[in-house]
């Protein structure tokens, strides 16, 4: 059994990545079948549950609210909404609901108790429930975790060096808080980022060292290709190659061996074999549903059909870690603070996203 290596330089990854093609699909397919069955991807819905008027200046979202993208925005989702929604990406054969809210942060208070809620219900319906909600504390994260919380989502978005030129609202030293917080917990952590944002070669592999040299590695990544909104920062950012996509995939998994890797946003601008290949080399989980959050995504259908053609099987629930318990709001052992975190705000002026913002007063 292979000891998983925490301690990857930046070198290191460049000189993997950078390999040439068929050596490095060799070696990432090699470890992925020896670590995971390679016919067998995990199926999750990305349902956004408080869309739009994030105050966050991302230069690669439309939800925030700075900019003019044509979202339309709304107010949390009720729990029997919700309900709906998990019962129906059931049917359709995913095994993980993750479930996104536009905010900077989680605050104490009637909306994250609406939240645990739907926590509690979905993970009854025998599915791995999945948040991202923004920064959290420790109490935050326990309180999730009690309700049954199996993953929390909270993307490093790049490396720490370019982090500065997409976002400077908050820190990178913020999501990396925020990681340690749920690691106090049981649950599981999910932390990826997206490439094709302008960033180079170096800041994807500063990304992959900031992830493999968490200890533990997180269990699940997703690599995201950038999707180019209209009224964003980035509107003009050309797409990402699928040679790039499977270059970063297959980098992931010989970096992180035991972690899934999901084939997230930018699925519509790749082909069935270039999906194919990206499977090949490492990815075990992708997105399903028409949306993520507010951009494109495949069909389910046209997903399914993919997976019959490729002899892919759904991953079932709980595969990898056991079902957590629900504990009720009534028997609780962790009650709300009232915290009032100082999430750090740099402050400094990202020239594109200042020029998006006044665009969009215009």
């Amino acid at each position: 059994m292979s000891i998983t290596k925490h301690n990857w330089t930046k070198d290191e990854i460049i000189a993997i990545y950078n390999k040439p093609m068929m050596d490095l699909l060799y070696e990432a397919a090699t470890i992925h079948r020896q670590k995971h069955d390679p016919n067998v991807v995990q199926v999750s819905t990305l349902l956004s549950i408080k869309t739009g008027g994030c105050p966050e200046d991302c230069g690669y979202c439309p939800q925030a609210a700075r900019y003019n993208t044509g979202v339309e925005g709304n107010d949390l989702m009720s729990v029997s909404q919700v309900k709906a929604q998990a019962l129906r990406a059931k049917s359709s054969g995913s095994s993980r609901v993750c479930m996104g809210a536009a905010w900077r942060n989680v605050k104490d208070g009637e909306e994250f108790d609406q939240v645990l809620e739907m926590v509690r219900t979905i993970n009854k319906l025998d599915m791995e429930v999945c948040c991202t909600l923004g920064m959290i504390t420790e109490n935050q994260a326990q309180r999730l975790a009690e309700a049954g919380l199996y993953a929390y989502n909270h993307n490093l978005d790049t490396s720490e060096e370019y982090y500065k030129d997409v976002i400077s609202t908050r820190g990178f030293e913020d999501r990396l808080q925020t990681i340690e917080n749920v690691r106090k917990t049981n649950v599981t952590v999910c932390s990826g980022g997206i490439i094709g944002m302008g960033e180079s070669i170096e800041d994807r592999a500063g990304m992959l060292v900031a992830l493999s040299t968490l200890n533990p590695q997180p269990e699940s990544v997703p690599i995201n290709a950038l999707v180019a909104v209209e009224g964003t920062p980035m509107e003009e950012e050309k797409p990402v190659e699928i040679w790039e996509m499977i270059r970063m995939v297959a980098t992931t998994r010989i970096v992180m061996p035991d972690t899934q890797v999901r084939l997230s946003a930018g699925r519509t601008n790749m082909s069935r074999e270039g999906q194919a290949m990206c499977f090949f080399a490492g990815a075990n989980s992708i997105f399903a549903g028409d949306k993520l959050l507010t951009t494109p995504n495949p069909d389910v259908h046209e997903d399914m059909k993919m997976f019959e053609m490729l002899g892919l099987i759904p991953q079932k629930p709980f595969t990898k870690v056991s079902q957590p318990k629900t504990v009720e709001a009534s028997d609780s052992q962790f009650a709300p603070l009232g915290e009032k975190p100082k999430w750090s705000r740099p402050g400094h002026t990202i020239e594109r996203n200042l020029e998006a913002s006044i665009k969009s007063k215009i």
